[in-house]
């Protein structure tokens, strides 16, 4: 007798174990029922957690068969793994994508009479040309080549006053280039160069899409180092920053313009900003240069520059809508005012008279003009037929106004006043001294929203209605707005 009843123990096989035996053997394929031990559910448990382990690693850290990076964040692939699987290679990348599209700009222009070293470039690098010498540097980059010829976008700040400009390969070779056109509001020229043994061309990106944060690469010619890289992020992607275009230190236009930190030097200007896909996405245009200011760089974007682009290849300029005077803003004027007879005031034995006029010093605002895109500075002899403004006075070639004939209602301390009316405004009955209050029913406090409103909201041909103050009266007129012409 066996000393176990459980015939699982037993070694007799009984009547109930065969009949089981002979039931399984007729039903193979029955779904039979687990029993679990504790001995079993140790080992699948271990199981289990070592298949879980596993698969998280995979998930997190792992690599497919192709040796390739994995991410389980969608996010870090649309950051880019290259083939080879390391992601600072998109950089490298890049920068070979656009480098060999990338040029030096030289400034050359004429050596002054009696200048030391004629030709031979004075204190700069001399130009070949007898009588030029090199003036400024900055760059460019070739974003299409047409007919033989290679175009060249760079800012309008670059060639300025430029008697003859060329252009540097990044190989080294060096050519003659032609102005195409330029555009002094935006800070835009596009050049002309022989595109002989050229291929590498630079493609504008969408600078709509940039996010703050995102990496970009400025190319240039710093300090003329050609062919330099340097790297930041977006610092912000709009960036309204006010700009005086004659450098007086009066602000008369705004610029939407990317905020970056990459380093931006002097001969950065004009060269590329790119992305991590090798597009253009803005054209390096400034920096605030201050003692303790670093990474604070500025770029104009690429879709505010492909409408002037496109002006400048068929105009060789930008058509803007004329008014036709010459401004000081009246703000300004009475704030000078105000100082010229604190000054009398205090120093009656200056040998100046404070019967009428301000002191004439270099403080005084020089007159901006809506020119469609000429200098907003104004100095005698510049941009008018008649060699000096009405009303210009100070010993240092800036443009004062005699308080004297200037008559306004009191409450009146906003609007523009009128140096000099040419043109269109001048067939209107425009004259010096009056006030321009409103355009249309635009209110207008300054020289930068007369140009913003001219043109942001009017064109070539629109008729205008003009309000201003003369002799304490207001009186409005209405005339057509004309194109701005070379003269």
């Amino acid at each position: 007798m066996s000393l176990f009843d459980d015939d699982f123990y037993s070694t007799r096989v009984s009547r109930r174990a065969r009949a089981s035996f002979l039931a399984r053997k007729e039903a193979p394929f029955k779904r039979r029922r687990l029993r679990w031990t504790p001995a079993k559910l140790v080992v699948a448990s271990s199981v289990a957690g070592a298949a879980a382990a596993v698969l998280l690693f995979g998930l997190f850290a792992g690599f497919d068969r192709g040796n390739h990076v994995v991410s389980a964040v969608a996010g870090v692939t649309k950051v880019g793994m290259n083939e080879s699987g390391d992601p600072l290679e998109k950089t490298i990348t890049a920068a070979a994508k656009v480098r060999p599209a990338v040029v030096s700009i030289i400034n050359e222009q004429a050596v002054p009479a009696g200048a030391a070293g004629g030709g031979s470039g004075g204190s700069g690098a001399g130009g070949d040309d007898a009588g030029l010498q090199q003036a400024a540097l900055g760059s460019g980059f070739i974003f299409e080549i047409v007919k033989g010829k290679a175009h060249i976008l760079t800012n309008n700040h670059v060639i300025a006053d430029a008697a003859a400009v060329k252009a540097v390969l990044s190989n080294g070779d060096t050519r003659e280039a032609k102005i195409v056109g330029k555009d002094e509001i935006t800070d835009l020229a596009v050049l002309e160069m022989d595109a002989r043994g050229i291929d590498a061309v630079a493609k504008f990106g969408e600078s709509d899409d940039l996010r703050a944060g995102q990496w970009v690469m400025a190319i240039g010619n710093p300090l003329g180092l050609s062919d330099s890289l340097s790297m930041g992020i977006v610092s912000k992607t709009k960036r309204i920053i006010p700009v005086s275009l004659s450098q007086d230190g009066n602000y008369d236009w705004e610029q939407e313009v990317i905020q970056i930190d990459a380093s931006i030097n002097q001969g950065n200007s004009g060269g590329p900003l790119i992305d991590l896909d090798g597009n253009v996405v803005g054209i390096n245009s400034m920096k605030i240069a201050d003692y303790g200011v670093e990474g604070v760089g500025f770029a104009i974007p690429s879709h505010q520059a492909l409408p002037i682009v496109d002006s400048l290849l068929k105009y060789g300029k930008v058509k803007r809508p004329y008014l036709g005077v010459y401004t000081m803003d009246l703000a300004q004027y009475l704030a000078q005012s105000a100082a010229a007879d604190d000054s009398v005031g205090s120093s009656p034995d200056d040998g100046k008279s404070g019967g009428g006029s301000t002191d004439g010093s270099g403080d005084d605002a020089q007159a901006g003009g809506d020119d469609g895109g000429s200098a907003g500075g104004l100095e005698p002899g510049a941009g008018d037929e008649e060699g000096a403004l009405p009303g210009a006075g100070g010993d240092d070639g800036t443009i004062t106004v005699p308080r004297s004939e200037l008559k306004l209602p009191d409450g009146v301390k906003d609007g523009v006043i009128v140096l000099q009316a040419v043109g269109p405004a001048q067939e209107a009955g425009l004259q010096l001294n009056d006030v321009i209050v409103k355009l249309d029913n635009q209110p207008i406090a300054s020289t930068l929203q007369l140009r913003k409103y001219l043109y942001g909201k009017k064109k070539i041909g629109d008729d205008i209605a003009v309000t201003y103050y003369r002799d304490g009266k207001k009186a409005a007129t209405t005339f057509k707005l004309e194109e701005k012409t070379e003269d």
